[in-house]
């Protein structure tokens, strides 16, 4: 007998319907699953099988074969589990014939003993299946709270294969509970930038990457407190608002980073080890999973010693720093995920770390300096909105109070403001995602600017790229002082982020 299940499969964010047809027949006893499956799901055959018979279902010696359709699609993992059990069971007449899967899927890992094992991605599946017109969706128990946070569809979570039985015979009854969501608001942190004491300049640089959404990079000496600072960006980022929120959650659920099953309150910090790899980075693998830079979507990324890393791995962040996106290209797959993060980088100025330095005299020779520089290439360092040498801080600065993050913050989600009500008809965010068409309507400069933009491009010798970020900046710097158009002060300002001592 021939029942069709369906159930949903995810390439990078996006979800593909899958049918799930079971055909119990005549012939040889053997199990066949054909479909393009990939080892998880080839493997689905013995949890199946064994987890129907512990749950006290005899299963007869006949010929099993299961097809995943669309047949050209390549799947992979376990969730189809659940799915092709509720198939085998309806062909087997332990569920009722006569009921129907229309629209609704079925998603969940097997256990040996029945159990319904939670997976990851539940938050894609869901957004994903109301686009398709999918009214409900039978999942594991434990996955029922990230599910509730989308509105539109019936979820149903369950806990064993044996209940999922009774409830689809209509001997038991399942509630479709609502579950409170938390509130999103985060002022707790033990980090804050009234510890950092001195260090005005570079606070207002940071202060400005974090109301524009700029990339920056700190050079100093060992001890100025570079980390210090970047540590404590989270603490003055703008408040997430729920699409900003739900989206990042929806990478943290694909990447099985989702601990507490709930929404996502703040925007991410990654800050990855120099030694990390290329596809950590990046993202990849045999089922492409999101690197550091999607994890790091709509938050920061910081690379702590950025001239430690491979010179490899610094090129790859070329792409995604310009596009915003990452295409991870395998056979049969291709796959995107978002990645529109704001690169924080810290380094030394040479391997001593004292070039420059009034405190200690530098012991490397000007080969050493050339040799340990040359890996940040032209391509990549224009990249970066704002340049910004750290200088130690003398004793005097150490009895001043400094201004705590709250305050900082304030400005920060202020700008930020002016920014969406700015770009609400334009489908970006931040300054820093201003497209040169964009950039003509809303950063124009008055005569005076002109000429000191001309005079910059002669005497730093600014690229295209450059000057472009120096509008950009200087745009964030006008949202900061809540004015409409830009003037003289905050192209000047701008052009000292962008001059490396």
């Amino acid at each position: 007998m021939l029942s069709i299940t369906k159930s949903m499969c995810l390439h990078g964010l996006s979800g593909i319907l899958i049918d799930v047809e079971v055909d119990i027949s005549n012939g040889i006893p053997c199990w066949e699953i054909v479909g393009l499956p990939d080892a998880s799901i080839k493997e689905s055959k013995e949890r199946v099988k064994t987890a129907i018979k512990n749950c006290g279902i005899e299963i007869s010696s006949r010929k099993y074969v299961i097809n995943l359709s669309p047949a050209n699609v390549r799947k992979d993992g376990a969730i189809l589990d659940l799915a092709i059990a509720v198939g085998v069971l309806k062909s087997m007449g332990i569920i009722a014939n006569n009921i129907e899967f229309k629209n609704t899927i079925f998603i969940g890992e097997l256990s040996l003993n029945g159990d319904i094992n939670r997976v990851n991605g539940i938050l894609s599946i869901c957004i994903e299946a109301i686009s398709k017109n999918v009214k409900k969706i039978v999942l594991p128990k434990d996955n029922i709270k990230e599910a509730k946070l989308v509105n539109g569809i019936e979820v149903i979570g369950v806990s064993s294969l044996n209940e999922l039985i009774c409830y689809l015979n209509g001997t038991l009854q399942i509630e479709n509970n609502e579950i409170n969501i938390e509130d999103r608001s985060v002022d707790n942190y033990l980090l804050d930038y009234s510890d950092v004491k001195g260090q005005k300049i570079a606070k207002r640089a940071l202060e400005i990457a974090a109301a524009g959404n700029h990339n920056c990079i700190l050079i100093g000496s060992p001890g100025s407190g570079k980390t210090m600072m970047a540590k404590r960006l989270p603490t003055i980022l703008p408040e997430l608002s729920f699409e900003e929120a739900l989206e990042i959650t929806k990478i943290y659920s694909v990447a099985g980073k989702l601990k507490k099953d709930s929404i996502i309150k703040e925007r991410p910090f990654r800050s990855p080890h120099y030694n990390i790899t290329d596809k950590t980075l990046i993202g990849g693998g045999k089922i492409p999973v999101p690197g550091e830079v999607s994890l790091s979507h709509l938050g920061v990324l910081f690379l702590d010693e950025l001239l430690e890393f491979k010179q490899s791995t610094l090129e790859n962040l070329r792409i995604p720093m310009e596009d915003r996106e990452i295409n991870i290209s395998r056979v049969g797959i291709n796959v995107k995920y978002p990645c529109n993060f704001m690169l924080i980088a810290s380094t030394n100025p040479c391997p001593c770390g004292f070039f420059g330095s009034k405190i200690k005299k530098c012991i490397c020779t000007e080969s050493q300096r050339r040799r340990y520089l040359s890996k940040l290439s032209g391509p990549l360092i224009d990249r970066f909105d704002m340049y910004l040498y750290v200088f130690p801080v003398d004793y005097k600065s150490v009895e001043k109070k400094e201004e705590s993050s709250i305050d900082i913050r304030k400005r920060v989600n202020n700008a930020r403001k002016n920014q969406l009500e700015r770009y609400k008809n334009d489908k970006i965010f931040s300054n820093s995602e201003l497209t040169p068409k964009l950039m003509e309507e809303y950063c124009k400069l008055d005569c005076k600017s002109k000429e000191m933009i001309e005079k910059a491009f002669k005497t730093i010798n600014l690229s295209m790229r450059g000057y472009t970020r120096i509008l950009k900046v200087s745009r964030t710097i006008a949202d900061l002082e809540n004015k409409k158009d830009i003037e003289c002060k905050h192209i000047l300002e701008a052009l000292q982020y962008r001059k490396i001592e």
